[in-house]
């Protein structure tokens, strides 16, 4: 007898004879020091986690000791510091790399870190042709949304070229490049966009690696075999998974039509994912668990689409640092799914839809398109430096913001049920979140110092770093594989700030396009609309002054490289009627200073989501006053919890401004305000 339903006389689904095994089960960590970051791994794998991804600090991701000025206050701030070997060594103390799978965020020091993990791996006695993990190593994304880039795109792109070439060789079960569509999500990237832009990526890389003639013709297989992306998902959970197949789909085409590869099992398409943070609320920030969940099911729910690893976001990101208690939380959400749930004992849930099969085809034929509009201008790198890919994602984000500010586009708690309860997980803001001690930064620098002045004696009797870094130094002048001279170098104690600035002497460094001057206006400053009351204020505050325009600094001070609100806060007022000074992402405050007096500027805007904002405000704001600038007032945002807030402003800061703050129009409108008060006008009585 048939297993029916009997209602509708349809087979009823049955579950498979094998349960699926669950994804690897990650949490995005490390912070402080070394010493810390490795308690954090230990407890969180003994909690039943099973893999391990590393979240390295600003200096770190973009080539600077701890003791450089720019790594001023970002010193173990978003991830661990490591510099060197020992730190690398105190990072996996206890832990047995050849039986781990480690994913390391990192990107134009990929490399380094990739050879520090390997020396250590070695140290341990593991066989490196069993190392599993990943290095992230996708340089398009930091040129348009993460800002962790130091080299040009073609030095860069050599960079990876070079390390998946040894990795094919040396290290067969590593993935050496991660193509990351994450960030370009989170800088406002629509499903299409995410998968053209990360497409085309891979595209620009399998090109590169044909070319460069290392990898021979019928090893292409195993190098498209190790390619795995990094993707986002968002709360909108069907279009999300509809996404994902159709990310598999054409996978499977450009690898099939352009490089030939023939095994469908090397034609995977292999992902892990970190689901949304762009979407995590500071307002009523319990809500964020809910959207978890709802973006960890786009990437689970489909087997024919699931993700091979999965990250999820703290509840408290958008408030500061997780705690490891909010770490585990995020854990056991994945952990209840895989192992209460029947999801793995079933085939794909979704086959035979006639919606989802249509969203995917849509998502396909529109990703197809984009993608050869790209390859019609070059190719992803070309992309990246006329500025086309960067100008199509601030736009995207700009009119993001402006459904949200409108209200098209309802995010709970911020724009829509407002009112709320008191929350007993914030009451004590203080301990909601996890802080890192500012003697933390004196302590790694003191380190640093100590291994730079004892690496050659023992126990450890590294030869003198000078001849690796010459040797570094001429293949990276020549076409010499550079992964062997990087294994010198880590081998030798060479530090992450004297490798990266070997390099930078021979490649010099990028300043990425802003797309700030190329974006279109979002929104409609029509008669009766907020901004065109804004830009009233604008000029009449102008005529006032007795300038032509208002002018409005914005700056990005230290290493924090995620500049979507600074962009967006600058084409706002831009709209508004400011003339607008942004020079782009890692300036030192002195640099800012400098900026503000020689444009003449009536305001500064300072834009930090790294921590960093309690050591590099107060440094604007004293450069400021010593240069006799004090009626030019200064504007902070980013993630700033309250108390950093309140002493921000004790400081001088004119108005701080957090996530919970989505109307951009009417914070230009208070930055008019500011700018008034400063020049002792009387307040206008038009409404912002």
């Amino acid at each position: 007898m048939r297993n029916v339903d009997a209602d509708t006389e349809r087979p009823r689904a049955q579950p498979q004879k094998e349960r699926d095994r669950p994804w690897l089960m990650r949490t995005y960590a490390g912070h402080s020091t070394a010493e810390a970051s490795n308690e954090l791994y230990r407890r969180n794998l003994a909690k039943g986690q099973t893999g391990l991804s590393v979240a390295f600090d600003l200096p770190t991701q973009t080539g600077y000791d701890p003791d450089h000025i720019l790594a001023r206050g970002e010193v173990g701030r978003v991830g661990v510091p490591v510099s060197h070997l020992g730190d690398m060594r105190r990072l996996f103390q206890d832990i047995p790399l050849e039986q781990m799978n480690t994913s390391m965020t990192i990107n134009a020091t990929a490399m380094w870190l990739l050879a520090l993990y390997q020396v250590v791996a070695e140290e341990q006695g593991a066989d490196i042709t069993k190392l599993q993990g990943t290095t992230q190593n996708d340089i398009v994304k930091e040129y348009l949304s993460r800002g962790t880039h130091v080299f040009p795109p073609g030095p860069s792109l050599r960079l990876t070229t070079d390390m998946i070439a040894y990795t094919v060789s040396h290290i067969p079960k590593w993935n050496p490049i991660n193509i990351c569509s994450y960030h370009l999500q989170e800088a406002g990237a629509t499903p299409v966009q995410e998968i053209a832009y990360a497409m085309s990526t891979a595209i620009a890389v399998l090109d590169a690696v044909k070319a460069g003639g290392q990898v021979p013709e019928e090893r292409m297989g195993d190098v498209v075999a190790r390619i795995s992306f990094f993707v986002n998902a968002g709360v909108r959970f069907v279009e999300e998974m509809c996404k994902m197949r159709a990310f598999g789909r054409i996978w499977d085409k450009v690898t099939r039509e352009r490089y030939g590869i023939q095994d469908p099992k090397q034609r995977r398409f292999r992902y892990g994912v970190q689901v949304n943070s762009l979407g995590l609320t500071e307002a009523q920030p319990e809500n964020n668990v809910q959207r978890i969940v709802l973006e960890m099911l786009a990437v689970t729910l489909s087997k024919d689409a699931r993700a091979r690893a999965v990250q999820l976001p703290a509840w408290n990101e958008a408030l500061g640092l997780p705690r490891p208690w909010d770490q585990q939380w995020s854990l056991r959400i994945q952990q209840v799914l895989a192992h209460e749930s029947d999801l793995l004992e079933y085939d794909d849930i979704f086959e035979g839809s006639k919606v989802i099969e249509a969203k995917v085809e849509a998502l396909v034929e529109e990703s197809l398109a984009e993608i050869e509009r790209i390859q019609e201008m070059g190719g992803a790198m070309a992309a990246v430096e006329s500025g086309y890919l960067k100008s199509q994602l601030v736009a995207s984000h700009a009119e993001r913001r402006a459904r949200i500010e409108s209200g098209q586009e309802k995010i709970v708690g911020v724009n829509i049920f407002e009112t709320t309860e008191p929350n007993p997980l914030t009451a004590d803001l203080d301990t909601a979140i996890q802080t890192v001690d500012p003697a933390v930064e004196e302590q790694v620098i003191a380190a640093l110092q100590h291994w730079r002045d004892t690496r050659y004696q023992p126990p450890f009797n590294h030869p003198r770093p000078c001849k690796a870094l010459e040797r570094l130094k001429e293949a990276a002048k020549g076409t010499d594989n550079l992964m062997e001279a990087t294994l010198e170098c880590a081998r030798a104690g060479v530090t992450t700030g004297e490798w990266a600035g070997a390099l930078r002497e021979v490649f010099g460094e990028f300043r990425a396009p802003t797309g700030v001057s190329s974006a279109p206006v979002a929104v409609t400053a029509a008669e009766g609309t907020a901004l065109a009351e804004v830009r009233r204020k604008v000029e009449l505050t102008a005529q006032d002054m007795n300038v032509g325009k208002l002018r409005f600094l914005v700056g990005k001070p230290g290493l924090d490289g995620h500049s979507n609100g600074a962009e967006q806060i600058a084409v706002r007022a831009r709209d508004a009627g400011f003339e607008v000074v942004y020079q782009g992402i890692r300036l030192t405050p002195e640099q800012i200073v400098d900026a503000a007096l020689a444009e003449d500027v009536h305001a500064v805007g300072l834009s930090i989501l790294s921590g960093s904002h309690a050591q590099l405000v107060p440094d604007v704001l004293e450069r400021l006053r010593v240069a006799g600038a004090t009626d030019i007032p200064v504007i902070a945002g980013g993630i700033i919890p309250n108390g950093d807030a309140e002493q921000l402003k004790a400081a001088g800061v004119a108005a701080v401004f957090t996530p919970k703050d989505f109307d951009i129009t009417g914070i230009i409108g208070r930055i008019v305000d500011e700018i008034r008060k400063a020049n002792k006008l009387d307040p206008l009585e038009v409404p912002a």
